[in-house]
């Protein structure tokens, strides 16, 4: 034990005499770990900014909209634009199998809402109660559409975080009423803020029963088809569901209107569940691409170690020879130099990890721009660079440490 003390002692002596050497060895391997795991970090944070903002949408949603079929039969030179009607969003509530929730929107934005205090012009959302299952609407203070609500046709409406400010300045709002077109609606609920303020269209939203909607506020370019609904939203029993879900709406709505499903133009969808998807990819790419522009770097400073360990051993040849003819055993050189290789990869990739880690949680002090957190330290990453820091390590501690271990100690005494 008092010969490995006394090792560590001169290997420590050793790297302090040359002090600019070490330095600019453990700066390289240094900026090599920092690298690694703030390039990663840059990555999930992209990453995690997306599917934050897909996560104030709702979960696992899907919208369908209508889109143009032709008005004769297979003559798609005059396709036409077409509704969805309310008794589309029932068949397909009775029929579909792939569905956990379905909710039709029928949305309107030229509705006047008046308060006591104040008039907006805001969007109006005729929703059926299982749109809070679809949509991120988190209600506080109040409640959400019921059932109750819904079968009743009552005049009751859950308004925007953005829509409180405006209507009810400071003011409660649950149990007040509110005038849509001169027709009272009393306030059930109110949404919290979603998202960043002025970036959520549903803060600047007012909802109200699908029924209610339908009887005082029906879409006004379908006056031919009183019926009509502005668009379906709809969530799959699972994500691995999202094609049989879309799949099996657009048969259901195609049967109800009498057209091919198959119509590339009849339907407009939105699958967040595809964009995440997609998304998703594109970011493991990401990751595997920074991932290694960061390992690179990191061999980058393994090389340099084992290039100052192999430049150590030419310069202390004659030191070897002596402890050598002095009795150092073959054992000892091999432990000093190893030791030396090794407190340099270890105490550099410390300070990589250390400093990358306060310039992450610095950041993190400061507001993150829209579709981006700031980097984060990944697990993965940072076992990475912990193995990786490993293998450097030994590779320059123990390549050097051999060949100053073989040298006979009469040829090392003989060098100049």
């Amino acid at each position: 034990m008092r010969t490995l003390v006394d090792i560590v002692r001169q290997s420590l002596g050793t790297l302090w005499a040359h002090k600019l050497r070490s330095f600019l060895t453990m700066f390289g391997i240094a900026w090599g770990v920092g690298s690694l795991l703030l390039l990663v970090g840059l990555g999930e944070g992209f990453r995690s900014g997306q599917a934050r903002n897909l996560s104030n949408l709702g979960q696992d949603i899907m919208f369908v909209f209508p889109g143009r079929i032709p008005a004769v039969e297979g003559s798609y030179q005059s396709a036409t634009r077409y509704p969805f009607t309310y008794g589309d969003y029932v068949a397909i509530r009775n029929q579909a199998k792939f569905l956990l929730a379905i909710s039709p929107v029928l949305n309107r934005e030229d509705i006047r809402a008046v308060s006591d205090y104040s008039s907006s012009n805001g969007q109006v959302f005729g929703v059926a109660p299982e749109y809070s299952q679809i949509r991120n609407v988190p209600v506080n203070p109040g409640r959400w559409i019921n059932d109750g609500d819904n079968n009743e046709h009552r005049r009751v409406a859950v308004v925007g975080w953005e829509m409180l400010k405006n209507m009810f300045p400071g003011q409660p709002a649950v149990g007040s009423t509110i005038l849509l077109n001169g027709i009272d609606f009393r306030v059930i609920g109110v949404l919290q803020k979603i998202g960043k303020e002025g970036q959520n269209g549903t803060n600047s939203r007012i909802f109200v029963p699908i029924q209610t909607m339908r009887m005082f506020f029906p879409l006004a370019e379908w006056k031919q088809s009183p019926d009509a609904v502005s668009f379906i939203n709809f969530r799959p029993l699972t994500k691995e569901m999202h094609l049989e879900a879309k799949n099996e709406v657009h048969e259901i709505i195609a049967r109800q209107h009498g057209f091919n499903p198959k119509l590339e133009d009849a339907f407009e969808d939105w699958d967040t569940i595809e964009e995440s998807i997609r998304i998703g990819k594109i970011f493991d790419a990401m990751d595997w691409f920074l991932g290694v522009v960061g390992v690179v770097t990191l061999a980058l400073g393994g090389i340099g170690i084992i290039n100052i360990m192999l430049v150590s051993v030419t310069e202390r040849t004659r030191e070897i020879g002596l402890r050598k003819a002095l009795g150092a055993t073959h054992r000892n050189i091999l432990t000093q130099f190893f030791v030396e290789g090794a407190f340099l990869t270890t105490l550099s990739g410390g300070i990589g990890l250390a400093v990358c880690f306060a310039f992450v949680t610095l950041l993190a002090q400061l507001p993150s721009p829209e579709g981006f957190d700031t980097p984060r330290i990944v697990p993965a990453s940072a076992l990475t660079a912990i193995v990786s820091l490993s293998i450097a390590g030994i590779v320059a501690g123990l390549y050097p440490a051999r060949k100053a271990a073989l040298l006979p100690p009469v040829e090392a005494l003989r060098q100049e």
